[in-house]
């Protein structure tokens, strides 16, 4: 029988918590489609034959034959097909860019809105997780062992590529639960860390060691896991975990925090909670420092825990905003503060030595820099003080020096990246391989998780040639 086309040009919405309701709580935010509101978004799809979708995907998912199943209401279809190729499809419905990536390349954008490619991933991952019971398959072994570095998004990913074909895969962690980003960056209300847990459980139950309070460069180096533990190569996807401040004068006042640490005491150590041994400062005035979606996330944590006025405080304009457009959107329903064109000069503490606000200046945009953006410039004579008791800096990330100080041979580039050959993950050293935001720099989930996919097959090609 032929698909049923939906020519509405709008998508479906998504149902959602109220956001005066929601800013009090960290219970997630978007609720999810029900199957009818699904299998009404799955019949906007065309079903284009040169699926442009899918050349926007990183991790290369057939888009338009997991949603031609969604339309014929054969969920636990389209989730297979999902789970060929992503191995965190409820992750990536959930915190993917896709409207700059799949649906920015979907069709039905052209005179309307694209179809809500995200959503129904998310709609198909959540409706395999509640009515499915079955276990992974163990794959028959194949005598090989792989070790990987970090159980974030990207190692993940390269664990369960590796495991299906029966590699021996261990994961070290450097910290008390594997999971990365994804447990100690992104808030539990955009994505419940049982989601992520459960995930989790399916590569070990693949076979996949996770070993814990594992920091590689210190309990063991990468040279030891080749030459003394017997693994034939090694995926490092260690992250971007290491804060960048401005250098301005009062940063290291109490209160101010780098956005790493504030949410990781949220998410990984639950500080929201009155029992918390790892209790967070409860804020009156926030000022969150930058742009993307993790000062969203920190601002918006920061409205959670009480504080009655949270900002964002951007030397650009609200349209250079570099956070995806729906987390823009949540934050301003929450009652986040936009002080767009501003940014810090100095920090100011009281006579306890800590924050009691922060000296800033307006900015114009001036002409396009090495980005391609417009440089902000101070506008003469726009200084002024906004009163603060707490700063949070979210200003980017980049990779900790510690493995790349302890493997001798290993390149990597002035901002402390890893360097690789571009194509499958391979660096400077034989067997070892790289990827995800120790070679990029901070970046996307899915992009992390496509890198861990294409070093997986490279690392298969070399253990197999040798």
């Amino acid at each position: 029988m032929a698909k049923q086309i939906n020519m509405d040009p709008h998508k479906c919405p998504m149902p959602s918590q109220e956001p005066l309701v929601r800013n009090h709580n960290f219970e997630e935010v978007a609720l999810g489609y029900t199957p009818e509101m699904a299998v009404s978004e799955a019949r906007r799809c065309l079903s284009c034959p040169k699926k442009p979708c899918q050349s926007g995907c990183p991790v290369g998912i057939d888009i338009p034959g997991f949603i031609a199943r969604v339309a014929q209401e054969d969920f636990e279809g389209a989730y297979q097909i999902l789970a060929a190729s992503s191995a965190l499809p409820a992750v990536c419905g959930r915190v993917c860019p896709q409207e700059t990536q799949c649906e920015g390349k979907c069709v039905r954008g052209v005179k309307g809105e694209s179809v809500g490619i995200g959503r129904l991933e998310r709609f198909v991952a959540d409706w395999h997780r509640e009515h499915s019971h079955e276990t992974p398959v163990r794959p028959q072994p194949n005598g090989h062992k792989v070790a990987i570095v970090g159980a974030g998004p990207s190692g993940l990913t390269a664990a369960g590529e590796l495991a299906k074909l029966g590699y021996g895969v261990t994961i070290y962690e450097a910290l008390h639960l594997a999971g990365g980003v994804l447990v100690y960056g992104i808030p539990e209300f955009r994505l419940p860390k049982s989601i992520v847990q459960q995930e989790i459980d399916g590569l070990k139950a693949m076979g996949v060691d996770i070993e814990t309070n594992m920091v590689i460069g210190k309990v063991l180096t990468v040279d030891e896991l080749l030459e003394e533990e017997g693994f034939e190569a090694v995926y490092i996807a260690s992250g971007a975990g290491l804060p960048r401040f401005m250098g301005i004068p009062g940063e290291s006042l109490k209160g101010v925090y780098s956005a790493n640490e504030y949410l990781t005491r949220i998410n990984l150590m639950k500080a929201y909670r009155p029992d918390s041994k790892t209790p967070i400062l409860h804020s009156r005035k926030v000022a969150v420092v930058g742009g993307g979606n993790v000062a969203m996330d920190a601002a918006r944590c920061a409205k959670r825990l009480g504080a009655e006025e949270v900002y964002i405080v951007y030397r650009r304009g609200m349209e250079e905003l570099p956070a995806r457009k729906e987390e823009v959107e949540h934050a301003q329903e929450e009652g986040i503060i936009f002080k767009t064109l501003t940014n810090p000069v100095e920090v100011l503490g009281d006579e306890d030595g800590r924050v009691r606000g922060m000296v800033c200046v307006e900015m114009e945009l001036g002409e396009p820099d090495d980005s391609g953006r417009r440089r902000p410039v101070v506008k003469p004579g726009s200084e002024f003080t906004l009163e603060v008791d707490t700063m949070i800096m979210s200003i980017g990330t980049s990779p900790n020096p510690l493995i790349r100080s302890t493997t001798p041979g290993l390149d990597t580039n002035r901002h402390g990246c890893i360097i690789t050959n571009g194509e499958d993950g391979l660096t400077s050293r034989e067997g070892v391989y790289a990827g995800g935001d120790a070679v990029t720099g901070a970046a996307t989930v899915i992009l992390a998780m496509g890198a861990g996919k294409q070093a997986a097959a490279a690392i298969d090609r070399y253990i197999r040639n040798k």
